[in-house]
């Protein structure tokens, strides 16, 4: 068997370098190379930048670095990956508005960039350049970074959260923005979390899923439009195995490999043929044999079984990576990309990693 090469792809908005390929070029509406990358585990896409993780262990960063984002000592902007510093063992990666996560083989945290709402859980409010430690985190098994707050999966199946809570993503019953991580208030069994913008999501082992925080455009899923400080269930999902939050809407993946969408819609990020809100999920039209989710700032991916990628939802900047800027209200091909095994979506732009 030969050796296995993987090549990391971004599409999408460009105006910080978040695209990696090393050019100022605004936008690109296909999927262009991430320049450098060898040996990849995972990507992942924040608001201006982005993150991928190395077989070895460690990881690269590129994108906006105005508050330090991408880890590597300076505030400077990169469109090419650079060395987040001193990480090795690395085994996820979670990128949040304008801060990141790494979870290490020890079960601990490193988080770095903006700390404004404590969001790095270091105790402090100060913006840090290199990875600090999240205080009082072990047996740590997922993380998840929201806008400007962050979730941990602990092996006993509760959750931990810390940053900003004025919309009660803490989920821990108040309206506090804390600096260092909190339980998730009556959260057990839980089996993958997820985050972004002011929401977080949480999978049980039943199958169910939880939501907590803002709600002004249905994003929790319960019917309502009432933000919670609390989880709650979202309605009527069962046998879900995967979970993604956008902006202002989120992505539940069945074990039948469809996919539901609710929230937000005024650019067609949930797929279903309009441009309705929903508070609470339907599906996506004409999806099926999907094994991955992912959900940006105003649109959705989905990997399928076969190895290709769909997209939907807003395409100002080329971030459905169809060769067009035209808002999709139905999920469409992702051009040039064939035998992809990992998607990813930051806030305007997308990331894939292709088998090559």
């Amino acid at each position: 068997m030969g050796i296995q090469i993987f090549q990391a792809f971004s599409w999408g908005n460009n105006f910080e370098g978040q695209l990696g390929h090393g050019t100022d070029e605004e936008i690109s509406n296909i999927p262009v190379p991430v320049n450098g990358l060898t040996n990849l585990n995972a990507i992942a896409g924040g608001g201006w930048h982005s993150l991928a993780l190395l077989s070895g262990g460690t990881v690269q960063a590129w994108g906006r670095n105005f508050e330090g984002q991408l880890g590597d000592g300076t505030t400077t902007q990169r469109n090419t990956p650079v060395p987040v510093n001193g990480l090795t063992n690395v085994t996820a990666i979670a990128v949040g508005g304008q801060h990141s996560l790494a979870l290490l083989s020890d079960g601990t945290v490193r988080a770095w960039g903006n700390n404004t709402f404590g969001q790095l859980g270091d105790g402090t409010n100060t913006n840090r350049n290199i990875p600090v430690l999240v205080n009082g985190l072990t047996n740590v098994t997922a993380i998840a970074a929201g806008g400007e707050h962050s979730l941990a999966l602990l092996s006993d199946g509760t959750v931990r959260a810390w940053g900003n809570n004025t919309s009660g993503q803490l989920g821990d019953g108040t309206n506090t923005t804390r600096n260092v991580p909190g339980p998730v208030i009556g959260l057990t069994d839980v089996i993958a979390i997820a985050a972004r913008g002011e929401h977080s999501l949480a999978i049980l082992s039943d199958g169910t899923v939880r939501a907590w925080g803002n709600n002004t455009s249905g994003q929790l899923g319960d019917g309502t439009n009432t933000t919670r400080n609390v989880p709650v269930p979202v309605s009527g999902l069962t046998d879900v195995i995967a979970i993604a939050c956008g902006g202002f809407h989120s992505l539940a993946l069945l074990s039948d490999g469809t996919v539901r969408a609710w929230e937000f819609n005024s650019f067609g990020q949930l797929g279903d043929g309009t441009n309705t809100n929903r508070t609470t999920p339907v599906p996506v039209n004409g999806l099926t044999n999907v094994i991955e989710i992912a959900a940006g700032g105003q649109h959705s991916l989905a990997l399928l079984s076969n190895g290709t990628v769909r997209a939907w939802g807003e395409n100002f900047f080329g971030q459905l990576g169809d060769e067009t800027n035209t808002n999709r209200t139905t999920p469409v091909p992702v051009s040039r990309l064939t035998n992809v095994i990992a998607i990813a979506s930051g806030g305007v732009h997308s990331l894939a990693i292709e088998l090559q």
